[in-house]
């Protein structure tokens, strides 16, 4: 019998598709290389836009809310059955499953990484780096059995205090153009610069590993697959269910199909990667999966492509329950959150932050219910749910993901989120996850920065800071 394929899960924070194969000028070769070799999913999306429930979803084959992981790890959530990882599974099929760096769905004291089925757990202490380097050395290893490397990056993630971890310097801040969710102003272009050297980092990293897998020879049996857990960390992004929160990047390269540049457009889902992984190495799909294998469609039977996919969010900082499904052409997204304006805590600090804050971010107001055209309307903006033209669209989207919210038995149709005697969130009307307000803003590296360069810049009144409190 053939032994079964090894596999890299190698993984950052925060990426979103804001990578060199996804058209945007940042520079990330090494990623690229990856993509001319293997394929790159145009439309991959995760299932929650935050950090731990987007990792179960992907790593459980199920919707955060099957899965249990509500929110986020570090503030006390787990998942419902650890014997349910994609892990835990290969494991249980002889192969070593290894962590390299960040997993973030089990944090003690209530779960460890030996409870989702890590066998072995690499020293990654030390530099931005290192993650690298501890998986330079697990490859140079003579390997008795198939194995599963879990490598996790933590650029470009924020720092908490805003900025980000790099080991490059930032390009000139004047010739980069911000996300388009943000206007184009000093702020948001020195902020994106500062994210743009994180993700170069992090292509140097990743370049390492990759570079580590072809020089061992393990490159015509392994199943590469890279990707990020949710979109960038900046205002209208992470945490949201537009397509700037949900989409992400994702590339993969090995046997089966995964080779010579090829790019799918078609919808893809991160809780796909799981049942897609049990086809690649012969593995008995487990009941509770509720994904679909992309072999198919990266083998050209687009017959079995998705018709739609659906996304949550649930618990960032504090609440904020959203649903949404998406197809090709539309996007419904019901928002549960009884505050009907800008929940600031789920929103990460940073430049563009205090930008937005200091010009009426804190007083914005959502709909319950949002429809967008993305063939007219790729940047959802222009919400469509209460035009009577798109009445019977509205219906149609709405029914859908009612469906899938009682097929998955979701507890908002059962009197709203469930909550724990552990759970950490902070009150939905304090400025950052924390509960410290940005007045904060003096201790930050950048304030010379602001007070120089910002002609934004001014202190507002604010009301007391919220602290961090534990609900029951």
């Amino acid at each position: 019998m053939t032994n079964p394929p090894n596999i890299l899960y190698m993984h950052c924070h925060d990426a979103g598709r804001y990578i060199q194969p996804y058209g945007y000028g940042l520079k990330t070769p090494n990623l690229q290389s990856l993509a001319t070799e293997g394929v790159l999913f145009r439309n991959a999306h995760c299932g929650n836009p935050t950090c731990s429930p987007s990792r179960a979803c992907l790593l459980t084959g199920q919707a955060a809310h099957s899965a249990g992981m509500y929110g986020l790890a570090h503030r006390g959530w787990t998942l419902n059955d650890y014997n349910q990882t994609l892990i835990n599974v290969l494991r249980g099929s002889g192969f070593h499953t290894v962590l390299c760096g960040q997993q973030h769905i089990a944090n003690p004291p209530y779960a460890i990484p030996s409870d989702a089925g890590y066998s072995e757990v690499l020293n990654t202490k030390g530099t931005l780096d290192q993650p690298a380097s501890a998986a330079e050395d697990f490859l140079e290893r003579e390997m008795n059995a198939p194995f599963f490397l879990d490598v996790g990056f933590y650029a470009p993630h924020r720092t908490v205090e805003g900025s980000f971890p790099r080991s490059v310097s930032p390009t000139d801040d004047r010739y980069i153009m911000p996300p388009p969710t943000l206007p184009d102003t000093p702020e948001t272009r020195r902020d994106f610069a500062l994210y743009a050297a994180s993700v170069q980092s992090m292509d140097h990293s990743m370049g390492r590993v990759l570079s580590a897998i072809d020089r061992n020879g393990y490159t015509d049996n392994t199943i590469i697959i890279c990707t990020t857990d949710h979109g960038i960390a900046f205002p209208h992004m992470k945490c949201r269910l537009t397509d700037h929160g949900t989409g992400v990047m994702l590339i993969m390269r090995g046997p089966g199909g995964f080779t010579g540049g090829k790019v799918v457009d078609s919808l893809v889902s991160q809780i796909d990667l799981f049942p897609t992984v049990c086809e690649l190495t012969s593995l008995k799909k487990p009941s509770w999966l509720q994904g679909h294998s992309v072999v198919p469609i990266v083998n050209g039977n687009y017959a079995e492509e998705r018709e739609a996919i659906f996304a949550e969010t649930n618990y960032h900082a504090t609440e904020e329950p959203m649903r949404s499904v998406r197809t090709k052409r539309w996007k419904y997204i019901r928002c549960f959150a009884e505050k009907k304006t800008t929940i600031l805590p789920n929103i990460d600090a940073g430049l563009s932050k205090v930008l937005l804050y200091d010009n009426g971010l804190a007083e914005r107001t959502h709909s319950s219910q949002l429809l967008f055209d993305l063939f007219y309307d790729p940047q959802e903006t222009h919400n469509l749910a209460m035009d009577p033209e798109h009445r019977n669209t509205l219906s149609q989207m709405s029914e859908r993901l009612e469906e899938w919210m009682r097929e998955t038995n979701d507890p908002l149709l059962n009197g709203g989120l469930p909550v724990t005697d552990r759970m950490l969130t902070v009150d939905t009307d304090a400025y950052a996850p924390s509960g410290c307000l940005d007045d904060e803003r003096e201790k930050l590296p950048w304030s010379n920065w602001l007070r120089n360069n910002s002609p934004h810049f001014h202190l507002r009144e604010h009301t007391p800071p919220a602290t961090a409190k534990e609900k029951s």
